[in-house]
């Protein structure tokens, strides 16, 4: 393996190296990611069960805070029955009976709301009432409001009677209307909580909905959205929190991760994406930029060389002139003239890399016909050249004629160097629609899988000598220039080894 081979194995290496950084780098950051994400996950479950047992404890305050509310309300009631009592009481009296306790204990009524009316609805008396009621005339002068009163009927004297209106104290309303606030507010600190939970209320059969809270409105506003389906996904994730409330009965507290959670699980490999593209893109960039440094180091070696070769080549044909002149074996200034050709050939294939070539119609069988006999006589006579002509007597093909019989003497140099003693090189050609194949199969020691995928790349050669270009512009000749296809058709380890190209007809 020469130096070449070597410095190319070793950039191979290098990449492997990177690739085993990156992805010992990746797993360091996913792991650090995942210890910090399992912390953050502790803390907010932490949270929740705080929020959650809290949600339970204050359904048990409002449950409770009913219940005493209830109790009032029927003490109230007791009360407003125990103030009717008393006053038909009084009302009932002889002149002579003693009064004074019933009197006390409609005197002592300082909460209940009471309007004593006469059987036409005349207001006779007014107590414990607001401001705007104090100065009503008539019952009928309430309104709407009438219907917060309940009524009782006082019989004083035969069809005599009076009718009691009352209602629950100031003071009980007031809390009422604070165990309404207490309920509203048990709703709103459960759907909008510090933890940032995604809540939903439903009622006892799961399927309404009553409040929620902490649910991104893309998520709700989505095509074909369900409650029921968010339902039962929050309802695999927690066990539902069972409540009883006032007025709403038996109601389900569903709820799930905190969206910053359920983001930030995806947050490491969206930090790895974003570094794998940069490092994608970054050595795109290298490789472009090495690529294109390689070209212009390729190309003005070429240039160089054509022009180097330019003057000695003008020698040589100006000194075969004066050797005809001489008497000399015309066969010896024959093969002077042949090789004059093939090294003026050869200075401007050269000339032609990097630039863009002419590409003209090509009999492509003339071609490699003309070029076969040539190469023939320099190399081995060991080996032979064989090509079989198609059928067809033209496949014009658009090429550059100098360019891609370097193609075909790099492929069939390579076969000889694979072929140890006597061998065979076979060119064919087959075409197939407005495709044309020539395939250079040879009988030398065949290539492994790892040799086979590398053969292309600039540097990479077998050879004790040589510098790894042959093949790789024999690719660029004809991926690039002629915008065909190379590749091995085959290889087989002992056996040989069949390279393809492809190229379009002109038809």
């Amino acid at each position: 393996m020469n130096k070449n081979s070597l410095l190319y194995n070793n950039k191979k290496k290098w990449k492997w190296w990177l690739f085993i950084s990156a992805a010992i780098a990746f797993v360091l950051i996913i792991y650090a990611s995942k210890v910090l994400l399992t912390e953050i996950a502790t803390e907010e479950r932490q949270k929740v069960k705080i929020w959650a047992d809290a949600v339970s404890a204050k359904a048990e305050l409002v449950n409770y805070t009913d219940y005493f509310f209830n109790n009032i309300k029927l003490e109230e009631g007791k009360r407003a029955a125990i103030l009717v009592k008393a006053m038909q009481k009084v009302n009932d009296a002889s002149w002579d009976e003693d009064i004074t306790f019933y009197v006390d204990i409609i005197a002592a009524n300082s909460t209940i709301p009471s309007i004593i009316t006469n059987p036409d609805g005349s207001v006779d008396y007014v107590v414990n009432v607001d401001s705007a009621t104090a100065n009503i005339k008539h019952i009928s002068e309430l309104g709407e409001k009438k219907n917060e009163y309940d009524s009782l009927k006082i019989t004083y004297y035969k069809n005599r009677y009076k009718i009691l209106y009352y209602k629950e104290s100031q003071i009980y309303s007031q809390l009422r209307a604070m165990l309404n606030d207490l309920i509203e507010s048990f709703f709103q600190e459960a759907v909008i909580n510090n933890a940032t939970v995604p809540v939903v209320i439903t009622d006892s059969t799961k399927s309404n909905v009553i409040v929620y809270g902490n649910i991104d409105s893309a998520r709700i506003n989505r095509k074909n959205f369900q409650w029921t389906d968010l339902v039962n996904h929050m309802e695999k994730a927690h066990q539902p929190i069972k409540v009883t409330l006032p007025e709403q009965g038996t109601c389900y507290v569903f709820y799930e991760e905190s969206q910053i959670l359920t983001r930030l699980r995806y947050f490491p490999y969206i930090q790895f994406a974003i570094i794998a593209i940069f490092v994608i893109i970054a050595y795109l960039l290298f490789s472009f930029a090495r690529r294109s440094e390689q070209n212009r180091v390729w190309v003005g070696m070429s240039k160089e060389t054509a022009h180097q070769l330019g003057t000695p080549i003008s020698s040589l044909m100006a000194w075969t002139e004066l050797l005809k002149e001489q008497e000399i074996d015309n066969n010896i200034i024959t093969e002077m003239e042949k090789d004059v050709r093939r090294l003026d050939t050869i200075a401007k294939r050269f000339s032609k890399i990097g630039s863009a070539p002419e590409l003209k119609p090509e009999n492509l069988i003339d071609v490699i016909g003309d070029f076969v006999p040539y190469l023939q006589t320099r190399i081995s006579k060991k080996i032979t050249i064989k090509f079989n002509k198609p059928k067809e007597e033209e496949i014009i093909i658009p090429m550059n004629r100098y360019l891609f019989e370097w193609v075909i003497e790099n492929i069939c140099k390579n076969a000889v160097d694979a072929i140890e003693g006597n061998g065979v090189i076979i060119i064919d050609i087959q075409a197939e629609g407005e495709r044309v194949n020539i395939d250079i199969a040879d009988t030398g020691k065949g290539m492994p899988a790892n040799v086979q995928k590398n053969i292309f790349k600039p540097g990479y050669t077998s050879k004790s000598r040589g510098w790894g270009l042959g093949l790789a512009l024999a690719k660029r000749i004809v991926e690039e220039y002629h915008k065909g296809k190379i590749f091995i058709l085959s290889s087989v380890v002992g056996k040989g080894t069949t390279m393809r190209i492809s190229l379009k007809a002109e038809r």
